[in-house]
């Protein structure tokens, strides 16, 4: 699954043109790397993603197609930032 759908349907950001624009901006990173909005998102990467001053890092536990939006958070593990 792309890494800006991925952001959406997870609900980690909410609309897909959003997480298109933060990929392109370079405020998403994959495993420590910048990642375009087209990278293929797999089980056990680590996602972090800057908001302004604040970034939110989150491991992937499950990639879908769709989910309800009660069950987008077993999509995501957060790690907490040390």
């Amino acid at each position: 699954m792309r890494l800006d759908k991925f952001l959406k349907v997870s609900r980690l950001i909410k609309r897909r043109t959003v997480a298109n624009e933060a990929c392109d901006n370079a405020r998403v990173t994959v495993n420590g790397r910048p990642a375009k909005a087209s990278y293929d998102v797999k089980v056990g990467d680590k996602l972090t993603i800057q908001f302004g001053q604040r970034s939110l890092t989150v491991e992937v536990l499950q990639v879908a197609e769709a989910v309800r939006k009660d069950d987008a958070v077993a999509m995501y593990r957060e790690i907490p930032s040390a």
